[in-house]
């Protein structure tokens, strides 16, 4: 979107003729957003329940162990309500989630609310690093490359960015986790590679998450900015004399940016999810690591309230990206109605 459409942009869907700003397509969207995000959260709700419970296996005689009687197994599964129909199960399930009753961890014997406002933390803390991470490498790094790329120039440069990005991009968390731990935490011992205990734990974990989403993100940037570059606002701020410092952040930058913030929020929303891998890789006591050993263990409760978590988690990022989209380029939000 060049610089000088802005204004035209925003006379679209201003105010006019004493009519309110919360009217037209800002209801319309608003609505529309709203509805999406209820739907969403009902199929995420009612896939968290039949997915848990498709799982073979008998969760109370795991919990138990082998040698329990029968008695005390039928006594603990009535207790839990697990002998009641399908869906009289669904329903207590959904009443559960309404009064923030999410019922009783059966591997830790405690509140399931209790489990995830002790382990949410580490993850949050864990996915916002690697985003700020990703997104300081790759906002400098394709906003360098595109300018140095821009008009057919750096044929070598530009190829060596693209292939190594991708690359990058298609390494697995995971896989890189483990890289990262035999070179800078076994090889060389300069890092730790388990738990979050010193600020330095948190390095190997969030570089893990961010190399990835960084290359993929550089090249949209650098796709994004070399477009720019080439828009007549530009081109008209060169004609000005204005130093180089304020094209490109002034002009090229903000517009450059536009079109790489709805990957941006993608890319969170999978580094949320993405922290399930890298946990278990450094050990990390968040959710990650904790849903693995309750789906080994077959904590119903628990499995269920963590893959909502995560669920609700990509959804308020999608959702938080629309409104910003909205609200920084309006007629994407006109182009819906």
């Amino acid at each position: 979107m060049a610089l000088g459409e802005a204004p035209a942009a925003v006379a679209t869907t201003a105010p006019t003729q004493g009519r309110p700003a919360w009217s037209g397509p800002w209801r319309r969207f608003a609505v529309r957003r709203a509805g999406r995000l209820l739907g969403s959260l009902w199929v995420l709700v009612s896939a968290s329940f039949l997915m848990i419970h498709l799982i073979p296996g008998d969760p109370v005689r795991t919990s138990l162990g082998p040698t329990a009687s029968a008695d005390l197994v039928a006594a603990r599964r009535a207790e839990l309500g697990l002998d009641d129909p399908f869906l009289v199960q669904y329903w207590h399930f959904v009443q559960g989630l309404f009064t923030g009753d999410l019922g009783t961890s059966l591997s830790l014997r405690l509140p399931v609310q209790e489990v995830i406002a002790q382990r949410l933390p580490a993850t949050l803390s864990l996915a916002v690093l690697g985003f700020v991470v990703a997104v300081a490498i790759a906002v400098p790094l394709g906003v360098g490359v595109g300018a140095l790329t821009r008009r057919g120039r750096g044929r070598r440069t530009e190829l060596g960015f693209t292939t190594t990005s991708v690359v990058l991009g298609l390494v697995p968390d995971f896989l890189l986790g483990v890289a990262l731990v035999y070179v800078f935490g076994v090889g060389l011992g300069w890092l730790p590679v388990a738990g979050d205990n010193t600020p330095s734990a948190y390095v190997l974990p969030a570089l893990s998450l961010a190399v990835g989403p960084a290359a993929v993100l550089a090249r949209i940037v650098r796709v994004e900015m070399v477009a720019v570059l080439e828009a007549d606002f530009v081109r008209t701020a060169r004609a000005k004399r204005l130093p180089s410092r304020t094209v490109y952040l002034r002009h090229a930058l903000p517009n450059a940016l536009t079109a790489s913030l709805t990957l941006g929020g993608m890319l969170l929303g999978s580094m949320v999810a993405g922290t399930v891998l890298v946990e278990n890789v450094f050990a990390w006591p968040g959710l990650g690591s904790t849903i693995v050993s309750s789906i080994l263990a077959k904590d119903y409760p628990l499995v269920q309230a963590i893959v909502i978590v995560y669920g609700v988690g990509v959804l308020i990022v999608n959702t938080a990206v629309d409104v910003a989209l909205a609200l920084i380029d309006p007629r994407s939000m006109i182009r819906e109605d």
